[in-house]
């Protein structure tokens, strides 16, 4: 199941109550964002994405729709879990192949493997040092959470 856009999930965050559901929550402007939600996994917005390397601004998340797949029977046993993935963008945002990294497992092995199989789709804008773009590592946290469940990130 795909996450959408951080619009779609701030547009419906105060109604939806109980039947919560996980998105993609965007730091960027994604003005195409227009989908419903329907679980799958989000990026945290509310902590702060710590960066690893020197840069004043981290990379930001871009995607209008998630590209990680929350496993089907862990959705349906109500498993959930955060993911840390280490991963290194380059000077134009993009993920430098082979570079994503699980910095702090989830517990479950299934959930691991999503976040980084669906890594390698996120697209990034880059991170800002005095301005300017640049190249570096950064943590980025991936939380699956199950659309019956009321936990938060």
């Amino acid at each position: 199941m795909r996450g959408t856009g951080v619009h779609a999930r701030a547009a419906s965050a105060s109604s939806r109550g109980a039947a919560a559901v996980l998105v993609l929550a965007l730091a960027a402007s994604a003005s195409a964002c227009k989908g419903k939600d329907d679980g799958g996994f989000r990026l945290s917005t509310k902590v702060p994405t710590p960066a690893t390397s020197d840069a004043d601004q981290p990379p930001v998340a871009i995607n209008p729709l998630s590209p990680v797949e929350y496993p089907v029977p862990l959705l349906e046993q109500g498993i959930e879990g955060r993911v840390l993935l280490r991963l290194y963008a380059d000077s134009m945002g993009a993920l430098v192949p082979d570079s994503t990294r699980v910095a702090e497992s989830s517990g479950y092995p299934a959930l691991d493997s999503a976040a980084v199989g669906g890594a390698a789709a996120l697209r990034f804008s880059p991170a800002l040092r005095h301005g300017r773009p640049v190249a570096g590592a950064f943590l980025q946290p991936i939380h699956f959470r199950n659309p019956r469940s009321q936990s938060a990130p």
